[in-house]
């Protein structure tokens, strides 16, 4: 009987101990999050990828979207950023001229083309083509044209670059309204407020009631390249290990889903 005893008070003495050591321990530790600074026009295509990171086991993700422009700004002033996907090189040149990124990781990661959308049905009559290209302007009448601000958003740079080069830029300038990024130009066309608008491609894919009326062609403006890089001081081991999964083939099949071209497009 005392020996019985013996071995069950054996036996609850080593739980108590187990669940001091428990205690002692405490929970596992979550693992850190990783940020990335996303240009707004990678919105839905970022979030997947995040979310497939996630699922392959490299813990939390939290995308921060806004226009290229702001997200460089927010970085240069110390924004808590461990990733940068600009929607063109300028801003990301400006970062590098800083000393702002992590050495050896830039990388060009996606490319992009560029639109003019129209309500559905193009009602205008809208076109790049056509009796000419100056026939633009006229078409539209007392209507205005959303861009994105070229003084500072990229779609925006991108769309007066295009229609400089068609001879469009002088005659069109007054109708022009601006967004504060690629996203906001599109919300102008989709609520009717404006009569067309210069988007990306990979934007017009969101919204099936507006129509694609033409396609810049890619001679008529500066290639859209999306460069990505860590910044510096944030390269930890998490944060690699998500840029490793960000520029390898899963992400890249999530971000050619979303419409968007990507290296092995341009090599292929």
């Amino acid at each position: 009987m005392r020996a019985r005893a013996a071995s069950v008070l054996a036996r609850l003495c080593g739980l108590a101990l187990v669940g001091v050591l428990c205690l002692a321990a405490g929970p596992a530790p979550a693992a850190a999050e990783v940020t990335l600074f996303a240009a707004a026009s990678t919105t839905e295509a970022a979030e997947a990828v995040a979310g497939a990171a996630e699922r392959h086991g490299l813990g939390p993700v939290r995308v921060v979207v806004a226009a290229s422009s702001t997200l460089a700004r927010q970085i240069a002033h110390g924004a808590p950023a461990d990733l940068f996907l600009s929607a063109n090189v300028d801003w990301m040149d400006d970062l590098d001229k800083r000393g702002l990124l992590a050495p050896g990781t830039r990388a060009p990661l996606l490319g992009n083309s560029l639109v003019l959308l129209t309500q559905h049905g193009n009602p205008r009559g809208l076109s790049l083509t056509g009796s000419g290209p100056r026939s633009l302007a006229p078409a539209l009448g007392d209507g205005r044209l959303a861009l994105g601000d070229p003084d500072h958003v990229p779609a925006g740079i991108y769309a007066k670059a295009a229609l400089q080069h068609l001879g469009l830029w002088q005659a069109l300038l007054p109708k022009c309204a601006f967004g504060g990024s690629v996203r906001a130009a599109l919300a102008l066309v989709q609520r009717g407020e404006a009569a067309a608008g210069i988007v990306y491609a990979t934007d017009a894919r969101l919204v099936p009631d507006l129509e694609v009326a033409a396609v810049f062609p890619p001679n008529s403006h500066p290639p859209i390249t999306y460069p990505v890089a860590v910044i510096a001081g944030r390269d930890r081991p998490e944060v690699m290990a998500f840029y490793r999964f960000l520029t390898g083939s899963d992400a890249l099949a999530i971000f050619r889903d979303h419409g968007f071209s990507v290296p092995a497009d341009a090599a292929g």
